[in-house]
């Protein structure tokens, strides 16, 4: 009888941020704003590489990709935290939340791993630069960003699957701005016991594998720093790495704090703020902290204005 009386939920209705009306035309702009820089930036770092033939090497390569996954990802949740502003509506169906959870997962653990990528490229880099170009070879560069999109297409199928595989019933509110993992997991009215030692195991197994690649590199980078005697060549050697160093630092900090420990613990209202953080923020910040703090792309991004600006 009691589970006749069970409401099968054929959608999921978006908290977000509307219990604060006040905020809503705000937070609107604010966001909207983000995800327009974000996207700008993004598509102009991947021209700029694309474009200009000097930026043709591993580095930037990985750096394109990065911009698409930033894209990829923060295009997946900004358009529908967007229309839960104006929006009379604030629903999803089902299908849409669980697509938008599969693309969500594949561009973020895609991200995770080219940040392992980009820290191992820059260790060959430093540590082996007469082997450099012929151990970053094309052909080698390729099948590391294919790992990666691998790496990315199981992790997203699998939370996918075990998440939308249980059973949901009676509340079908969302206190969350997109469908992601443990929000969705606290409507479920199945024992959710083994679906989140799965995608625990799934997520620890992906981030900290790829976080120790990072980890590793940089500590054999720092090992070679130390070993350079100028203290000119020491800064401009490490000057290389801050950049993704400070992209590494943003990023998994974030996904620490939002999916490496126990659903019992998730705090809805505090993963929101720290949802928009890796959403809007992270993508947005990605190509200007690559940009400003690259002498290659500003020296770059100087010629194509000047070119632009002579032609005009």
């Amino acid at each position: 009888m009691a589970e006749r009386n069970h409401t099968i939920v054929t959608e999921f209705i978006f908290i977000g941020f509307t219990d604060h009306p006040e905020l809503q035309i705000p937070l609107f702009m604010l966001f909207l704003v983000m995800y327009l820089v974000s996207l700008i930036g993004n598509l102009e770092m991947i021209v700029l590489i694309v474009v200009e033939t000097r930026l043709h090497t591993p580095m930037y390569f990985f750096l394109s990709q990065m911009s698409i996954v930033d894209i990829g990802y923060s295009t997946a949740i900004a358009p529908r935290l967007l229309m839960t502003f104006v929006a009379e509506t604030r629903t999803i169906p089902l299908i849409e939340c669980a697509a938008q959870l599969l693309f969500i997962c594949f561009f973020v653990t895609s991200e995770c791993c080219l940040l392992a990528v980009i820290a191992y490229d820059r260790f060959k880099a430093i540590c082996n630069p007469m082997l450099y170009r012929a151990i970053m070879s094309k052909r080698h560069c390729v099948l590391l960003v294919a790992g990666t999109y691998v790496c990315g297409s199981v992790n997203s199928v699998v939370q996918t699957l075990f998440t939308f595989s249980l059973s949901f019933c009676n509340s079908n509110v969302v206190n969350h701005f997109f469908c992601d993992v443990p929000p969705v997991l606290k409507l479920s009215c199945s024992d959710t016991h083994v679906t989140d030692l799965v995608l625990f195991t799934f997520s620890a197994v992906i981030g900290m594998t790829s976080f120790l690649g990072v980890l590793i590199s940089y500590m054999c980078i720092l090992v070679a720093i130390l070993r350079i005697r100028s203290a000119k060549g020491r800064h401009k050697t490490f000057s290389t790495c801050a950049s993704h160093l400070t992209v590494v630092t943003m990023f998994y900090g974030t996904l620490i704090c939002i999916y490496l420990r126990p659903s019992s613990s998730y705090v809805m209202d505090q993963d929101k703020v720290t949802s928009v953080f890796y959403a809007l923020v992270i993508p947005m910040l990605n190509p200007l902290i690559y940009s400003l703090r690259n002498k290659e792309v500003n020296d770059t991004f100087k010629r194509m204005r000047y070119r632009k600006n002579f032609f005009l």
